[in-house]
């Protein structure tokens, strides 16, 4: 997952060696005094699989250290912060995540994000994220408390218009094109995106497929502040804190930043995309003489390259 992340679980299973050693037992031992495969035990000392909170217990209880149990939860809470699977975080559904991105965009001046392959939370409307919830709901079979979610977010958006706080993004043009949703809903998006541009307190920048790049754009990113960068994978969500990440992560939105166009250019863009979705409704209707929400449309997509 990450060399970081793999070291310091490996010195946490060091540190369960250390503990088995010390107190005499070999591994089978703990194993049969904890009723688990010798397969876990010697996964955990390993750095191959994770602990949890439980586990460190028994182990300190195995070993006659009970007293060390805080010590290495601690260490697991040092990890988990940094590296938080959606597994746990969503388990009752994305309510309680998004509150979590209320406060943190709170308590931030600066957010600085990179997207490249869907419209960013702050920026989406109520229909577009309502779908992207109930998409991940769906992939993940996690409890549905979309409409939940959904308000969350929007009353995140509130601090879009708050004097003093600064929000770029920049946004890879193929995300712009992304269908996840009826394409009325994108169409409706997009209009959203290109009315932002222009407030004061938000700048979007769109990269164009055709740009030169020093760097590609291997996946989204947010950085708050010089404090934190988030990063989503499929499994885990990311919390990096520590300096050299933070500066890692300002140097890749830098090199996206550069090649991207604002402004009028941006949001020539963003027309291009939207008018696409006119001309997919247009061969819908003359297919099937409905809009929008018939498949088989010939969407005969404008040129991308940069203007």
């Amino acid at each position: 997952m990450s060399t970081d992340f793999q070291n310091a679980r490996v010195a946490l299973g060091a540190r369960l060696r250390e503990l088995r050693s010390g107190a005499g037992l070999n591994g089978k031992e703990v194993a049969e005094t904890l009723g688990w495969q010798r397969s876990k035990v010697s996964r955990l000392e390993t750095g191959k699989q994770t602990p949890t909170a439980s586990d460190l217990t028994q182990w300190s209880q195995a070993v006659g250290r009970p007293d060390v149990a805080t010590e290495l939860r601690g260490r697991l809470v040092g990890l988990e912060s940094q590296y938080r699977s959606w597994r746990r975080q969503l388990a009752g559904g994305h309510r309680a995540r998004q509150e979590l991105a209320v406060t943190e965009t709170m308590t931030t001046q600066l957010i600085r994000g990179v997207e490249v392959s869907r419209i960013p939370g702050l920026l989406q409307t109520a229909d577009y994220a309502r779908h992207t919830f109930e998409a991940n709901a769906d992939f993940r079979r996690i409890p549905r408390d979309v409409e939940a979610a959904v308000r969350a977010r929007m009353r995140r958006q509130q601090a879009l218009y708050e004097a003093g706080k600064l929000f770029r993004f920049v946004v890879w043009e193929a995300a712009l094109y992304v269908l996840t949703c009826p394409r009325e809903v994108m169409a409706a998006q997009l209009d959203r995106l290109a009315g932002l541009i222009g407030l004061d307190t938000v700048e979007i920048s769109v990269l164009p497929l055709g740009a030169q790049l020093r760097r590609a754009p291997g996946h989204g990113f947010w950085i708050y502040d010089r404090r934190r960068v988030i990063v989503e994978t499929i499994n885990t969500e990311m919390w990096l804190d520590d300096e050299e990440n933070v500066v890692l992560y300002e140097r890749a939105w830098d090199l996206m930043a550069e090649a991207a166009v604002q402004g009028p250019q941006a949001r020539r863009l963003i027309g291009r995309a939207r008018a696409s979705l006119e001309l997919a409704r247009l061969n819908n209707c003359a297919q099937h003489g409905d809009g929008y929400s018939q498949p088989g449309a010939i969407v005969q997509r404008p040129p991308t390259s940069a203007p």
